[in-house]
């Protein structure tokens, strides 16, 4: 039987206003309470991550970064790969960007750097209340960075994607983990790879590991579990480049809840609440 399950937020456990919902909350705590073990692995940073599990109230490994941090539910930090500074540096410079309306950003440990206000990026983390530093990035060492982020429209990225694939082939790990969200790690740096990490760590087999994606920096997190499923609303291109990974509901109707419940045996609905007078 399974007993452990791996689940991408944004566009996967997270509704369309990116929070958790309550019969998904319900869901994983009746899980958690049965033995069952949970990892959340996405590209938010560690911070922002700890305040959405606050919200899930389980003991979860995080794989934060696309997998360049890894904590265990104690918070330590238990797995660690920065990109080189002088590539964040590079990374940094707006030429390499494209163009001026694509925001840059970097995490820190401990810190969102961004190189303008973008408020409206702040409805993604209400569930935690994760804010961002706005700075010259061009002035930062590029020391301790584990990830670059760029946001932009699609048409903008690829022009971006097509710079960073001239000036740094294959020497860093380039990802979307939305259309509109462009990712860089180091090159040894995957959710996959972080995911087996934790496996091996806690001593279980592949075989036994349940997983959730819907986008493109999700491959081989699903490539690696046992019984990966693939979100009804994923990304067009994962579901081109998964074919044999089976579809299972969207995000906005609690889809890996209802995957969850199903898999495990679980009635499929929250408990209503005992009446006063019962």
């Amino acid at each position: 039987m399974y007993s452990i399950i791996a689940t991408d937020l944004d566009g996967t456990l997270l509704n369309s206003d990116h929070q958790v919902d309550p019969f998904t909350v319900e869901t994983v705590r009746e899980l958690e309470a049965r033995g069952v073990r949970f990892i959340i692995a996405t590209g938010r940073h560690y911070r922002d991550v700890v305040g959405i599990r606050n919200v899930l109230g389980i003991d979860a490994y995080l794989i934060t970064s696309n997998g360049a941090r890894i904590h265990a539910p104690d918070n330590e930090r238990i797995y660690a790969r920065d990109i080189a500074p002088a590539a964040v540096r590079r990374l940094a410079q707006p030429d390499l960007a494209g163009s001026e309306r694509v925001i840059v950003n970097l995490f820190a440990d401990d810190a969102w750097l961004i190189d303008r206000h973008a408020p409206e990026l702040l409805a993604f983390h209400q569930d935690s209340g994760f804010d961002y530093d706005v700075m010259d990035l061009r002035e930062h060492d590029g020391e301790n960075i584990a990830k670059v982020l760029y946001i932009g429209e699609p048409d903008d990225l690829k022009v971006t994607a097509a710079n960073l694939e001239r000036e740094f082939g294959d020497s860093i790990y380039v990802t979307y983990s939305m259309p509109d969200c462009l990712e860089v790690m180091t090159s040894d740096v995957s959710k996959g790879r972080a995911l087996q990490f934790v496996l091996d760590r806690l001593d279980i087999d592949t075989a036994h590991c349940v997983a959730f994606g819907d986008n493109m920096n999700d491959i081989d997190l699903l490539e690696t579990a046992g019984r990966p499923f693939m979100m009804n609303n994923a990304n067009p291109a994962l579901i081109k480049r998964l074919p044999n990974v089976p579809r299972t509901g969207n995000n906005f109707e609690a889809g890996v809840a209802h995957q969850l419940r199903a898999l495990f045996g679980m009635r499929d609905e929250v408990a209503a609440p005992a009446r006063a007078d019962e």
